[in-house]
């Protein structure tokens, strides 16, 4: 894994020249907020060596470096899932190159079940801890490490700060903001109504495909993690409705003006309290 990371960060480098502190994942649906980045620099995941390529629809592979209303963001847009087929390693691979690039604030997006039965879909739930159902870690490794990266604190793997301003920053936007916890599950088939059941009951909020091995990457490396769900249905059981990948692409398109301006308004008071432009 070394030797992969070194070769896709010195591609990296060769194409550009500064990496900003802050960077961006934006989950399914939440990729036109890219549009709003100026000044941009795209590169296409397939030059970088050894990324896996996504296959999932709204997930395209491109990292886009330049400013969100003159503050520098990195944003990727597009992840890769364990239900690709690929490894935990794999899937975790560019989180491992943001903290080579020296990323210190990251900022998790994602689309979700809502297992709350006081969500809607629609609604933005600030992340402030999760469960990993899938039983899979990234940082399972045979690699010699130092006991920092090895046992890893996960007391807090949502910074509280960054929750805090941003339930902050919704209510001077007046964007309602749900909070809870996430659980995350291998995909790609969606729960079934007993499972759903089970997850309320261990006291998961929404329910996801992917973020969680990023967090545990991201706190790796000591970086301070925003995580937000957009709920875009309720999970199986909770309405009479079939799930559908395109619902949840549709349910999420639906709230992107309400996400990109909460986003952007994170963005400015994370440089203003924490970053340096």
């Amino acid at each position: 894994m070394k030797n992969k990371i070194e070769s896709a960060i010195k591609y990296l480098t060769d194409q550009v020249e500064y990496f900003p502190k802050l960077a961006i994942i934006l989950g399914s649906g939440l990729g036109p907020f890219s549009d709003h980045i100026s000044d941009k620099l795209v590169i296409d995941t397939l030059q970088i060596p050894f990324y896996p390529k996504s296959t999932v629809e709204g997930h395209e592979g491109s990292w886009i470096v330049g400013n969100l209303e003159n503050r520098k963001i990195l944003a990727l847009k597009g992840r890769i899932h364990f239900y690709e087929g690929y490894s935990i390693q794999d899937v975790t691979f560019p989180i491992q190159l943001l903290a080579e690039l020296g990323i210190t604030h990251l900022i998790i997006t994602n689309a979700a079940g809502g297992l709350n039965l006081k969500f809607q879909p629609g609604d933005l739930m600030l992340i402030n801890d999760h469960i990993n159902f899938s039983f899979k870690n990234p940082l399972v490794s045979n690699d010699p490490l130092p006991p920092g990266k090895r046992f890893v604190d996960m007391s807090e793997p949502y910074d509280q700060e960054l929750i805090q301003m941003t339930e902050e920053t919704g209510l001077d936007l007046g964007i309602q903001l749900q909070k809870g916890v996430l659980i995350n599950g291998l995909g790609p088939s969606y729960e079934t109504a007993a499972e759903v059941r089970m997850l309320r009951m261990l006291g998961g909020d929404a329910a996801t495909m992917s973020t969680v091995p990023e967090v545990l990457v991201a706190n790796q490396n000591n970086m301070k993690v925003l995580g937000i769900s957009c709920i875009t249905n309720l999970a199986t059981g909770m309405t009479q409705n079939r799930l559908d990948h395109s619902e949840v692409t549709e349910i999420a398109a639906q709230v992107s003006d309400k996400f990109q301006k909460l986003i952007k308004g994170v963005i400015k008071n994370i440089y203003d309290y924490s970053l340096e432009n």
